[in-house]
């Protein structure tokens, strides 16, 4: 089967979609079937075996990553093209136009392709922009990943916002109502998790046989549990702490009231080199002698940001890994971690119930509540062997339950479920 993928932001960095990406094409690959990815920047480390086709963005947000002059390598008359104008324009009025811009060019891109690959299907990974429609609308057979809605996103930003300014701002950073419409078009929807497919589904108004849910997956060759020493009262929290969908502030909280207490802990970020939210609150709350953010003192030393292998030793050498989201479609560094032989410490927001047995592979608290991640971060840290059982058993539960290849046969089933339906 020759398959075409759509993905607006490529990098495994860039969020869970990247992971998704990068891990079910290549396994896809592996199982036979000819994969293309038609992706924006930042690129994508696909395996050799995956034909990637990149398209660019002109997004502020995107130019401003590279640190670099706005025309830096760009013709100058390519920012008059129409989109490009555009997707320049409404970034810089802070609003969130990559998708729907990608989704335009991924429509031009597939037009050209198609003719000398003749795709079966196309997978969007929620980017669900107008081009895809139009990709759709041509007649072709398509289904798309949604991790999570844009809408519950919106919601949390909004209610985290300082201000009636920040509230506005953050309100029109988000499309509105573009993946609602597009997501009732696809063929089949494809979501990480069961409380993802009827989050999902209320959000989207779909019918029951539109969606579907495919558990995703942990790379257990990497992320498995390593002869590496803990380091004493380690703490790891990994994720874009600027996302307030990730739940940061609420972790630096709990850290505060941790020390308040006496407790000894120390907290590592993994997180974006340009992360500014939770470094501004660890300055705020005097806590820079208990947190390091790892990937910023890296970029501070020229080294480039963790790798899989280096992140796997991470998990290994923490005691607790905190996962304080207030939602999740899956939860990957959860689930990493545990496969790892840690123990999380999670919310009961979104798939953290489905990826952690409470109380067997990890504690999950009420969303939002520093206090009740205070204390279990406490309960864990003073019990080693309550967190070498947990670690035992969180990473039993990851090879049993979740893997890459089993998350690309079942995509692979539907792929055919869904040729199947429309030759009917």
């Amino acid at each position: 089967m020759r398959v075409l993928f759509l993905l607006h932001q490529g990098n495994m960095f860039s969020g869970g979609q990247g992971v998704y990406t990068a891990q079910v094409t290549r396994e896809l690959a592996r199982l036979g079937h000819d994969v293309h990815l038609v992706v924006g920047p930042p690129w994508p480390e696909t395996d050799s075996s995956v034909t990637v086709h990149r398209v660019p963005s002109y997004s502020v947000y995107r130019l401003l990553e590279t640190n670099r002059m706005f025309f830096y390598g760009r013709p100058a008359r390519s920012f008059f093209h129409p989109l490009n104008a555009y997707e320049l324009a409404s970034s810089r009025l802070g609003q969130f136009s990559v998708m729907s811009a990608f989704s335009w060019r991924a429509y031009m891109r597939w037009r050209a392709l198609q003719a000398r690959h003749r795709f079966d299907i196309v997978h969007d990974v929620q980017v669900l922009g107008y081009g895809s429609w139009m990709i759709h609308a041509s007649g072709m057979p398509m289904v798309a990943n949604i991790h999570h809605p844009l809408s519950i996103d919106r919601m949390n930003q909004v209610q985290q916002a300082r201000g009636t300014r920040m509230k506005i701002r953050k309100v029109m950073f988000y499309p509105f109502f573009m993946q609602e419409v597009v997501a009732r078009r696809m063929d089949r929807i494809i979501t990480g998790s069961e409380n993802s497919r009827q989050s999902v589904q209320r959000a989207f108004a779909l019918r029951d046989e539109q969606i579907t849910a495919i558990h995703d997956g942990v790379d257990t060759r990497v992320f498995r549990p390593l002869e590496a020493g803990r380091r004493p009262d380690g703490l790891l929290y990994v994720g874009n702490s600027d996302d307030r969908n990730k739940g940061a502030r609420y972790l630096i909280e709990a850290a505060a009231i941790l020390r308040d207490r006496g407790v000894a802990f120390h907290l590592s970020f993994v997180d974006r080199p340009g992360a500014e939210t939770a470094p501004r609150m660890v300055a705020e709350l005097g806590l820079g002698d208990r947190v390091t953010f790892v990937n910023q003192e890296r970029a501070a030393r020229g080294l480039p940001r963790l790798s899989d292998e280096e992140l796997a030793r991470a998990y290994n050498e923490a005691q607790v890994v905190v996962s304080p989201s207030l939602y999740e479609g899956f939860g990957l560094p959860a689930a990493e971690a545990q496969a790892c032989g840690t123990p999380v410490v999670a919310t009961t927001a979104g798939a953290f119930p489905e990826v952690i047995a409470d109380g067997e592979t990890g504690v999950l608290v009420p969303p939002g509540d520093a206090g009740a991640l205070a204390g279990a971060i406490e309960r864990l840290l003073g019990d080693a062997g309550l967190r070498t059982s947990m670690g035992a058993a969180g990473a039993r539960r990851v090879e049993e339950q979740f893997s890459w290849r089993a998350c690309a046969q079942h995509t692979s089933s539907l792929y055919a479920e869904v040729l199947s339906a429309r030759r009917r």
